[in-house]
């Protein structure tokens, strides 16, 4: 693994490492998070999900995913 082509990130909390030049929707894809059922805050700001490909993620992001739950 070339340690140069990768970034740090936090996603709740959890260190992971991703390659460089990363969308928010490839994180999304590849952690399998069903977008219709969550929202997304990129560094304490909510994302707009119509934006996640053009939004690249970069070292020390910090990615908070709140899951929607239903209730009565």
């Amino acid at each position: 693994m070339n340690i140069k082509n990768k970034i740090k990130i936090k996603v709740n909390g959890k260190k992971l490492i991703f390659d460089h030049n990363t969308s928010v929707e490839k994180l999304t894809k590849k952690l399998k998070i069903p977008l219709n059922k969550v929202a997304l805050e990129l560094n304490k700001k909510i994302i707009d999900k119509k934006k996640l490909k053009k939004i690249k993620l970069k070292s020390n992001d910090k990615i908070e995913i709140v899951h929607f739950i239903g209730g009565g």
